[in-house]
């Protein structure tokens, strides 16, 4: 690309005006950093452009004059390279926090466990290096204490499993001895009514076996007392006709009485043996019957509650049993917690690195300060081990270009420490969000975004201020021009053409852009030569000013430009370095110059 400048006529004054046009067109140098020199020279720039042009007013001459000089730009197909530059911090990929996994104890009178040896902020560690040790001696107290709480857990768990045991086994007990009476018990009711050999069967044959017996008794009975009887009657007549005694006599008669006394028993015993064979024969057998079938009964009812007594008991067993057992794991996990927690009392170095201590996170205040006595709570952050072979850069991209940021897009990077390194680097994520700051940030919205070095480094501190080149993509054979010659107005965008007839006002249709060149896909051809200075064109100046809406957009765009500068001053840590060109590098001016829809109106030359 080629710039022709051909001067016509031109006073002093415009050349000075064309000058301050052209130094528009260029960056500051690096030298001029920090916030209120950038505001200075752009509050300047601005200045500048405004009281130069009403200045030299009077010299401006009538539209299609010959003596106007412009700084001109002959265009022609090339490479456009589209990049955004946007400056972060280093910190490490690979960046391990060291937390306090120790509990506060209760009942010390300290608010957290104190730390009894730190090593030193800064120090290179390796893997398996102990780097703090907190107070242990109220851990090991608790730990000593839980052993005695597990032992007698673990014996209460052998006592309740013996138990239970036991229980099993007079539960079988029971249920055989409620099972062998309900079997006794049918057998009984089975026996006494067999029809054969059945016990109420035997009894009644045995009476009437006495029966028999009574009624043979009762024959020799009477025939003993007839003949009795007899003899009584024989001795009678006899001691009537002198033949025999008085004493023969009594004699007689006492054996007749003896012979009746025995007939009348033997029918007595007769008529009680035939009562008793009608008793048996039929209340005694309904009653035994029924006390039979009451007694299977009742051996069977109490089966069953042997049975549900037995399950009763066997669950409450049981239950006991897990309960000792729940409370020995619970016993048990607690022992091993205590013992980890001793154990964590001392932290070791996770991997290779350097100790970098915790510092609080607020604008406003800090957390305690990490140091040997100080008490840590659980979970607090003590202190960090990067890796500095494997950095990244946390930066933040502005939302006007984050359509042109993707993972994965290529990037280099460069530290203001180091002006002569480059590294090779590739985004990696791009966050869904807009970083929301602080209840003191202002409402630019940018999203932050971190690209890691591809290569393994060395001599890098976390950090450190880098800028990062992210490389959008590389348009081949397209027609460019420089951002100064463009004009924007509302939906409107032009730039102006020198032609043999003069100077010409040029509609284009706009592409990529970079913090110098913007793609032009409709409007110019190659070898035209367009304007870089067209607030100089006759009437330009004065079109901006008449816009209906001229004001409400000169305020937008001042929003706008104040936007992007609260972003690079926020997220500067360092001054401004210099690229390869010499220009400052600022992040928020590659945007797309095509024209957005807006309610503001202003003629804009970027």
């Amino acid at each position: 690309m080629s710039i022709a400048n051909p001067r016509e006529t031109v006073s002093p004054a415009r050349s000075g005006a064309h000058r301050l046009q052209a130094a528009s067109a260029t960056r500051t140098p690096a030298a001029a950093s920090g916030k209120f020199r950038r505001r200075a020279i752009i509050g300047g720039v601005l200045l500048a452009a405004v009281i130069t042009p009403l200045a030299l007013r009077e010299h401006w001459p009538r539209w299609g004059e010959a003596d106007v000089s412009y700084v001109l730009y002959t265009t022609r197909r090339g490479d456009l390279e589209i990049k955004v530059t946007e400056r972060g911090n280093l910190e490490s990929q690979d960046n391990v926090q060291v937390l306090c996994e120790v509990d506060d104890i209760r009942g010390d009178n300290i608010d957290g466990t104190p730390i009894m040896w730190i090593i030193p902020n800064g120090s290179s560690v390796s893997e398996g290096d102990l780097l703090v040790e907190l107070e242990s001696a109220s851990h090991l107290e608790r730990l000593d204490q839980q052993m005695l709480l597990t032992e007698r857990a673990r014996a209460e768990h052998i006592q309740a499993a013996a138990q239970y045991e036991n229980q099993i086994s007079q539960n079988e007990t029971d249920k055989a001895n409620a099972e062998l009476a309900v079997k006794l018990a049918d057998l009984e009711l089975e026996m006494f009514d067999d029809e054969e050999n059945g016990t109420h069967k035997l009894e009644v044959e045995a009476i009437k076996r006495s029966i028999d017996d009574v009624n043979n008794e009762i024959l020799a009975a009477q025939a003993s007392l007839e003949l009795k009887r007899n003899e009584k009657l024989g001795i009678e007549s006899l001691f009537k006709l002198g033949y025999a005694g008085k004493s023969e006599l009594d004699r007689a008669r006492l054996d007749f009485l003896q012979a009746e006394a025995s007939y009348a028993a033997k029918m007595n015993r007769l008529e009680t043996e035939l009562a008793t064979l009608s008793k048996k024969e039929t209340y005694e057998r309904q009653m035994q019957e029924l006390t039979l079938q009451g007694k299977l009964e009742t051996a069977k009812r109490e089966l069953s509650q042997v049975i549900v007594t037995n399950d009763a008991q066997l669950e409450q067993a049981k239950a006991a049993m897990d309960a000792a057992s729940r409370s020995l794991e619970k016993e048990e996990e607690l022992l091993a917690r205590y013992k980890l927690q001793l154990e964590k009392t001392k932290i070791y170095a996770p991997q290779d690195g350097m100790v970098a201590y915790a510092v609080g996170s607020s604008r406003w205040s800090r957390s305690q300060t990490i140091a040997q006595g100080t008490p840590v709570s659980q979970r607090q952050h003590i202190m960090s081990l990067p890796n500095l072979k494997k950095m990244q850069v946390k930066t933040a991209v502005h939302e006007s270009v984050l359509d042109q940021i993707s993972p994965g897009l290529p990037a280099t990077v460069r530290l203001d420490a180091y002006h002569d390194r480059t590294y090779s680097a590739s985004v990696m994520t791009v966050a869904v969000l807009p970083d929301q700051g602080g209840w003191m940030s202002s409402d630019t919205k940018v999203y932050e975004t971190i690209v890691t070095i591809d290569e393994e480094v060395s001599g890098l501190k976390p950090g450190m201020t880098a800028v990062v080149d992210i490389h959008v993509c590389n348009l081949q054979d397209v027609i460019s021009v420089p951002v100064q010659s463009i004009v924007q107005l509302g939906h409107d965008t032009w730039c102006y053409v020198k032609t043999a007839g003069g100077v010409e006002k040029r509609p284009v249709t706009l592409g990529l852009t970079n913090d110098k060149y913007v793609e032009v896909r409709e409007g110019l051809i190659e070898g035209e030569q367009v304007v870089l200075n067209p607030m100089s064109v006759p009437g330009e100046a004065n079109r901006k000013n008449q816009s209906p809406d001229a004001n409400n957009t000169q305020d937008s765009d001042k929003k706008e430009g104040d936007k992007r500068e609260e972003h690079r001053e926020e997220q500067e840590v360092a001054p401004t370095s210099p690229d390869s060109s010499g220009d400052t590098i600022e992040a928020a001016d590659n945007r797309k110059l095509a024209p957005q829809p807006t309610n503001n109106s202003s003629s804009t030359a970027t």
